[in-house]
Parts: C-alpha cells; sequence; structure tokens
C-alpha cells in the first residue's frame, strides 16, 4: 500500500456500450479505495443480466481488499444471469491472479473489445468517447 493513506477514494469512469458498462478504476485499489468500487458494482450487479467490463488498465495496485471486490462482482453478476470481464495487460495483476488461483476464473481480456470500442457512446454528453486504446 502506498504511504498516501490520506487520499481521497477516486471515483471509477463510467459509461454504457452497446448494453455493456465499462467500469475503469484507476490509481490503487486497496483496503481505503475498495469501498468505493465496491458500492458501485453492487448497484450494476442489482439488476437482471448485468453485463460488466472492468478496464483496470489505470489500475496500478491491488491487494486482496481489491481483489475481494472483483470477486463479489463477478459472483453478483453470474448469479443474476450476467458476466464480468476484466480487462489488464499488467504482468503485476497477472501474476496476482496466477498465483491466487483466480486467473482460469475470471474472463482476461487485454484490451476493449471491438465491438464495444467501435459503439463507444457516452451516457452523459451523447457523444462518441476515445478508448485508452484509440488513437488521437
Amino acid at each position: 500500500m502506498s504511504e498516501n493513506h490520506g487520499r481521497p477514494a477516486a471515483e471509477p469512469i463510467e459509461r454504457v456500450v452497446a448494453g455493456t458498462t465499462i467500469v475503469a478504476p484507476r490509481g490503487e485499489l486497496d483496503l481505503l479505495t475498495a469501498p468505493v468500487l465496491s458500492r458501485r458494482l453492487d448497484a450494476l450487479t442489482a439488476g437482471a443480466f448485468p453485463d460488466l467490463v472492468l478496464d483496470l488498465r489505470g489500475v496500478s495496485f491491488i491487494d486482496c481488499s481489491g481483489l475481494r471486490v472483483l470477486c463479489r462482482a463477478r459472483r453478483l453478476a453470474l448469479s443474476r444471469g450476467g458476466r464480468l470481464r476484466l480487462i489488464t495487460r499488467s504482468p503485476g495483476l497477472l501474476r496476482i491472479l496466477h498465483h491466487t488461483r483466480l486467473a482460469g476464473v475470471f474472463e482476461l481480456l487485454p484490451r476493449l473489445p471491438a465491438e464495444l470500442d467501435a459503439a463507444a457512446v457516452s451516457p452523459v454528453a451523447g457523444r462518441r468517447t476515445r478508448s485508452p486504446d484509440s488513437a488521437p
């Protein structure tokens, strides 16, 4: 965990694309920040057939609290007939998932699926948004 124990938990960036909710937390996902993401994911998995993509490319650190949030969101999504996919290319996060035997549990993607990237629309402004993988 970092030495910045007083930092506020950042709200994750969120958008809906073609019926799929894409949530992109940033920074550290640890004991201090995990509750913010957990509350949001609980709300997003409350309905029937939730389809979530967690874009973890902006996450620089994750601890067991963060892993617990991911596992809980997956369990809730599946229990309601939905799914949860994780986007990461981080060797550190992939190693953690492997060592905790969670790599085979989650659907892992290296980038946003093409069908979602091509249809990316901001829910607030109704305009096209750029994904982290798209060129300027």
